[in-house]
């Protein structure tokens, strides 16, 4: 019996690194939301990432993870500072 789809990527071995696709991921959706905490995440897994890159592939998303994370920090700070400048936050409940 002959099985389903033969050779596959997958079933060679050659595995992208599962951190340096949640650093991507995560220097990506933080640049919309929640970038001063996906942003050190996106640095932390891509730093991890890297150092396992000789094992595993992926060391080209890790490193762009890591951009994206600085991004992401250097982003919340300058919303922070025009913030502050602005007046600060302010919170209106009702009427």
């Amino acid at each position: 019996m002959a099985s389903y789809g033969g050779s596959s990527a997958a079933s060679s071995g050659s595995r992208t690194n599962g951190l340096a696709i949640a650093s991507l991921c995560c220097g990506i959706i933080g640049l919309f939301f929640l970038n001063i905490i996906l942003g050190p995440l996106a640095i932390i897994f891509g730093a991890v990432a890297r150092r396992q890159a000789s094992v595993k592939n992926g060391a080209g998303m890790a490193k762009a993870g890591i951009i994206l994370g600085i991004v992401d920090v250097v982003l919340w700070l300058v919303l922070l500072a025009i913030a502050s400048s602005n007046g600060g936050f302010s919170w209106h409940v009702g009427g």
